[in-house]
């Protein structure tokens, strides 16, 4: 073998770079808004087309024409729905985390209560919302209590479930080294429950906005600090289909950034070691 080929080094790799219209994260933000671009184009033709007058459906242009000239009204009724959105949520995550805790001490207690909280989700909040608003005096709190209701489930029942999914040779190696049930609970139980956790989220957040509003159409209160249940309830009776539907849009991009804001936080917690969110871009 010549002194050459031992000293000589192999050619260098040339990374290949991917257009950027295939990535998989700009196809994950381009198709949707093409899609939505296409749909509010059939909207506004058909619209305009078939001359459907704004009381039966308005067009996008006279919706967004809407929400810009109520501007005020509306952004402050989205706060309040919003503020009510984000206790109730915080309150069913609270709750429903420490209610799993419980659970996952003892099967005789996860077996005698599992079936209340089943229970509880499968009742309409439009059947209990009078009850719990004539209980809370304060109308605030009763909101937050019903949307809390509606958002509890997802948390308690996920929870439960990934406390409860965990290796049973990490469980074995545990209690070979004589972990106490603290330090299993924490070290183990735990973080094997975080992605059931952070799918609860998900799905207990458009949860706590679907409550916020119901609880809000079932109250009724009038006045200015009102949510945006109150002003779809006051467009309808006064046929302001513009206004109605400039508020359920508005509801919608808040539960869209809801969902966004739940994916983030599941990103920057579980995409360093989880399989389910390391990119395989």
């Amino acid at each position: 073998m010549t002194a050459t080929a031992l000293t000589s080094t192999p050619p260098r790799t040339v990374p290949v770079r991917t257009p950027l219209l295939r990535q998989p994260r700009v196809q994950r933000v381009l198709f949707p808004l093409m899609v939505a671009v296409v749909l509010i184009g059939l909207w506004e033709g058909l619209v305009v087309g078939l001359e459907l007058p704004p009381y039966l459906i308005p067009s996008p242009t006279l919706m967004m024409k809407t929400l810009f000239a109520d501007w005020g009204i509306l952004m402050n009724s989205l706060f309040i729905t919003m503020k009510i959105t984000v206790l109730s949520f915080v309150v069913a995550v609270v709750v429903g985390v420490l209610i799993s805790f419980l659970f996952v001490q003892s099967r005789i207690i996860e077996t005698a209560l599992f079936p209340y909280a089943v229970l509880l989700q499968v009742t309409p909040i439009v059947a209990i919302a009078p009850l719990i608003i004539i209980w809370v005096k304060e109308p605030t709190a009763s909101l937050v209590v019903c949307a809390a209701l509606v958002a509890l489930f997802p948390i308690i029942s996920n929870t439960t479930l990934g406390l409860r999914s965990i290796d049973p040779d990490l469980q074995s190696y545990f209690k070979m080294n004589r972990a106490t049930r603290s330090q299993m609970l924490w070290r183990l139980r735990i973080p094997s429950a975080l992605p059931y956790f952070f799918g609860g989220l998900r799905i207990s957040s458009g949860l706590a906005l679907i409550g916020a509003v119901v609880a809000e159409f079932v109250a009724g209160t009038g006045g200015t600090n009102t949510g945006l249940a109150y002003q779809i309830l006051m467009a309808g009776y006064q046929l302001d289909i513009p206004r109605m539907f400039a508020a359920l849009l508005l509801i919608s991009l808040a539960g869209v950034f809801l969902f966004v804001l739940m994916a983030w936080l599941t990103k920057i917690s579980l995409g360093s070691w989880h399989a389910s969110e390391i990119s395989q871009d």
